[in-house]
């Protein structure tokens, strides 16, 4: 719920749009009045606990295999310190900000919830964090997905107690102590379970695997454009995308991509020109044009079974021991990564085949055999100048690495705590490996995107479908039309931010109106 461009955290849900807006655009977070209520009452049950001789988990007792300890009062607090620090274990780079911000807003949901026993104002603290823009930092290794991103949160909770390294606003790097007092906020000192419900989440798997949906969504949209500018340039054939074809197989996917790419076909000059039969005695297109909204399709179908997954888990409330409605403080397994674990592998399957058919139809038109008329390598001199012969290597490398993203990470338990935690769901490694791998394709996507529009141009006088044609004028702005060879590098950057930022899809669609 946003409030004011403010996003309100209650025991509500987040939406996805919560989640972006927090993470890639910076916005402020508060707690709901009724968030504060159900953190006070759920406190309440806790501190009941923590006074009683009966033993409670993460509350008097120590974590994980050392669960078995009794701890004296005396120590608890120096037990949740000791938790917190031992636990902020991450090594590596650095995680962007963008994922670590996403982190903190997830776990401040789930604390907003009332079912973790946190004390409302070490939750207001987090908020605060993430107000000021105080990211900290957290390293690419250090969670098996189980019990949940035990060392990147910890990272984040270390943060609150003043201690740590962090990155301000302005992404300066500095100790987390100076960065609170410059932001007036004050550490805090855990109190029992404090330490375990900052830290026994799935949030960074669930940040990651949101910002991979809101990018693949995109991503798709601009898979049906590119593939309709090589169907066009490539003098293939829009007939195979009619609808009526498509509802012989109604998968759902498979019929967005076929509209998409008809509507950004229509009024086509080159389409146009070889309609005719005795013109064209081609019976049938390579699969990498006429099954584009096949495979586009069954992308988009799977980023809707992902898109579900995540908003199950947006609705969650991820920690162990949880703290009921009725009272009850009960151990769970709920923290297992497994559900984000499958989906976030089965994305970057996704990625690595829409990347593969890019590159497929980009080698077309590299080759005389097949590309129809246009010069070897889409050169200005063929012989003298190699065009495009090596933006189609730079795309098969991508597409090569994609392949091995794709190897899932999700049936590679590794056990830990002493076999205590003795399958775990790598899906912080799943979603690692997912977001180099939504890079990748918007790489290969660019360099289709650019090696079709080349190709367009080409065929001129022939005049492309209006959609296509705003596409490459979009392109022009910052990379010339064909010539001989200039410095490649920039003008493939050039598409990939164009691609990235989703002017691909919008100058289409400034033709089309909005593509689904």
């Amino acid at each position: 719920m946003r409030d004011n461009g403010v996003v309100v955290v209650s025991p509500e849900p987040l939406s996805f749009d919560d989640v972006i807006a927090v993470a890639r655009h910076g916005a402020a977070v508060r707690l709901s009045d009724d968030a504060v209520a159900a953190m006070a009452a759920s406190r309440q049950r806790v501190e009941e606990l923590a006074e009683s001789p009966v033993p409670a988990y993460g509350v008097s007792t120590g974590f994980g295999a050392l669960a078995t300890r009794h701890i004296d009062p005396a120590l608890r607090a120096q037990l949740q310190r000791s938790l917190v620090r031992s636990h902020a274990a991450g090594s590596g780079p650095e995680v962007e900000t963008e994922v670590v911000r996403a982190l903190m807003l997830l776990r401040l949901h789930t604390l907003a919830t009332g079912h973790t026993g946190i004390r409302p104002v070490t939750a207001k603290t987090l908020a605060a964090l993430i107000t000021s823009g105080i990211t900290p930092v957290v390293h690419e290794y250090g969670s098996l997905g189980c019990s949940g991103d035990l060392a990147p949160l910890a990272h984040v909770a270390l943060t609150l107690m003043g201690e740590g390294v962090v990155r301000d606003a302005s992404g300066r790097l500095q100790p987390a102590a100076e960065a609170l007092k410059q932001a007036g906020i004050e550490p805090v000192e855990l109190a029992a379970k404090e330490g375990l419900a900052l830290i026994n989440g799935t949030d960074g798997m669930l940040g990651m695997l949101v910002l991979a949906i809101d990018d693949l969504t995109r991503l798709v949209r601009t898979a049906d454009v590119s593939a309709a500018m090589s169907v066009e340039a490539l003098l293939g054939t829009d007939r195979v995308f009619a609808p009526e074809l498509q509802a012989l197989r109604p998968h759902p996917g498979q019929a967005d991509s076929a509209a998409n790419m008809t509507r950004v076909l229509a009024g086509s000059g080159i389409m146009e020109s070889h309609r005719d039969p005795s013109a064209c005695t081609r019976v049938q297109d390579a699969y990498s044009l006429r099954c584009a909204p096949q495979v586009a399709g069954a992308a988009r179908d799977t980023i809707a079974h992902a898109a579900t997954v995540a908003a199950r888990e947006l609705a969650s409330a991820v920690d162990n021991p949880a703290v009921l409605a009725d009272g009850r403080v009960e151990s769970n397994g709920n923290f297992h990564g497994a559900p984000l674990a499958y989906v976030l592998d089965f994305l970057a399957i996704v990625a690595a085949d829409v990347a593969s058919m890019s590159e497929r139809r980009t080698d077309r038109f590299l080759d005389v055999a097949r590309n129809h008329g246009l010069p070897a390598f889409l050169a200005d001199d063929p012989g003298v100048d190699s065009g495009h012969m090596i933006a189609q290597y730079t795309q098969a490398a991508i597409v090569s690495e994609m392949k091995r993203l794709a190897v899932p990470a999700s049936v590679d338990s590794i056990p830990s705590s002493a076999m205590q935690e003795d399958h775990v769901s790598m899906g912080w490694s799943a979603a690692r490996k997912l977001r180099r791998a939504v890079d990748g394709l918007a790489r290969v996507l660019a360099v289709e995107v650019l090696t079709a529009a080349r190709a367009l141009d080409l065929r001129a006088p022939l005049k492309p479908a209006p959609a296509t044609a705003a596409v490459v004028e979009a392109l022009r702005e910052t990379v010339p039309a064909p010539g001989p060879d200039r410095f490649l590098a920039p003008e493939i950057e050039s598409a990939v931010r164009l691609v990235a930022d989703g002017g691909v899809v919008a100058a289409a669609e400034s033709v089309t109106g909005p593509l689904v």
